[in-house]
């Protein structure tokens, strides 16, 4: 039985998305949601936010999902957390390429705010903690 799921590092740099996907998380899934804007936000935050999963959005400036979960990798707080990759790039190569980085999972984008949390926590019972 996997350890319950209730901390989440989630990794946006949209506004609008991120309030929206935090907003759902927090409200319909009862998580405790540490939202960054960057990766290096969330290297920052990663220490203190003792996540349970990593929420990655792919396609960012500067960090892109995969840059941000590579440093993320380097940090003890972090270092065997699952990760989830979320994108609109979900095209079978795209994703298998997430897959071969460590990703527990990826969520398409766009997605359903209201389903979001009960997504994550079907992948979280088949595959994390």
């Amino acid at each position: 039985m996997p350890k319950p799921l209730a901390r989440i590092l989630y990794v946006e740099d949209e506004p609008d998305i991120r309030m929206v996907a935090q907003m759902a998380l927090e409200a319909v899934g009862g998580f405790a949601v540490t939202a960054c804007a960057s990766g290096s936000e969330a290297l920052a935050a990663a220490p203190a936010a003792a996540a349970d999963l990593l929420l990655l959005d792919v396609m960012m400036p500067g960090m892109d999902g995969p840059s941000t979960l590579k440093a993320l990798r380097a940090l003890p707080a972090t270092a065997t957390t699952p990760v989830i990759f979320m994108t609109a790039k979900v095209q079978a190569a795209e994703v298998a390429q997430y897959m071969a980085l460590g990703a527990i999972d990826v969520i398409h984008k766009p997605f359903d705010p209201m389903e979001l949390s009960a997504q994550i926590g079907r992948i979280w019972e088949l595959k994390g903690g």
